[in-house]
């Protein structure tokens, strides 16, 4: 049991250091034949958006890209929270409740 134990604190904490470090994964979309470009994180979190001139007024088009931004970040914050909550009702009681070990953190990323 003990053997076991170490194990999954050890699986922990290369999950925790695996989480950790998506945040220097990106990867980039675009719409639009490229007048629309979106830069993401591994930890899907929006870096940047770029939006073409021609889409918009040249002095609104900084702020529309930061706002935007803000915005999608706020909603992916958002559902991550009711994700979690909603893997906590999908495996309340199914597994172990064992102090110190918080394997619903496996499931996120």
């Amino acid at each position: 049991m003990m053997k076991m134990m170490g194990q999954i604190k050890e699986v922990q904490g290369k999950v925790k250091q695996a989480q950790e470090n998506l945040v220097h994964i990106t990867a980039e979309g675009e719409a639009g034949a490229g007048m629309v470009k979106a830069k993401v994180n591994g930890k899907k979190q929006l870096i940047s958006v770029e939006i073409d001139d021609s889409l918009v007024n040249e002095n609104d088009k900084e702020m529309i890209q930061d706002l935007t931004v803000a915005a999608v970040n706020k909603a992916m914050e958002e559902v991550d929270v009711l994700a979690k909550e909603e893997m906590r009702k999908a495996t309340d009681g199914a597994l172990p409740n064992i102090p110190g070990m918080d394997l619903g953190n496996m499931f996120n990323g």
